[in-house]
């Protein structure tokens, strides 16, 4: 049973890593963000709609990816930069709690980390734009709950990232 488990924990860990290599994004017009609440590591609760009136960035990732664990501390300089400016919410895509605790153990983030155990807001977001449900994939959400652009894969650089919330959000 336990080989079983390992097994399935393995194999989900290389399907959601497969395509995370070869970045690609597109700017979406006018779809409103689906809503979700999401438990976060914080032991709280995060609604998107709630944070209306913020710009907010969606990045989907996992431990089991190495592109998203490269591009984190981006993600986290842009929290701890903006000042609050920008919303950045990493939603770990099908991880335990205690399996992201333990990752980042005693380190205090800026950013949110919402817990997406079962993958269903992933999935949502992942529908129309990234069928094949490749991480990381990051989302940018204006101050009115509109998509205004999506990316498949890895920001290169925090300059590249930086770059991006400039043009979209137009900071």
């Amino acid at each position: 049973m336990i080989i079983v488990i390992i097994a399935v924990v393995v194999v989900v860990g290389i399907v959601l890593s497969r395509g995370s290599c070869s970045p690609s994004d597109s700017t979406i017009q006018s779809q409103q963000a689906p809503d979700f609440t999401l438990p976060t590591l914080a032991g709280a609760n995060v609604t998107l709609s709630e944070l209306e009136g913020v710009p907010v960035v969606l990045n989907f990732w996992a431990t089991t990816c190495g592109h998203c664990l490269r591009e984190l501390p981006y993600f986290e300089a842009v929290a701890q930069e903006s000042e609050q400016e920008i919303e950045v919410l990493a939603v770990n895509v099908g991880q335990s709690a205690s399996m992201i605790q333990t990752f980042f153990g005693d380190y205090e983030l800026t950013m949110t980390i919402a817990l997406d155990e079962e993958a269903k807001t992933f999935s949502t977001y992942s529908l129309r734009d990234n069928p094949r449900g490749y991480i990381p994939f990051t989302v940018f959400v204006d101050r009115e709950g509109i998509v205004r652009h999506l990316q498949v894969g890895a920001f290169g650089t925090e300059a590249t990232l930086w770059d991006k919330l400039d043009s979209v959000f137009e900071l």
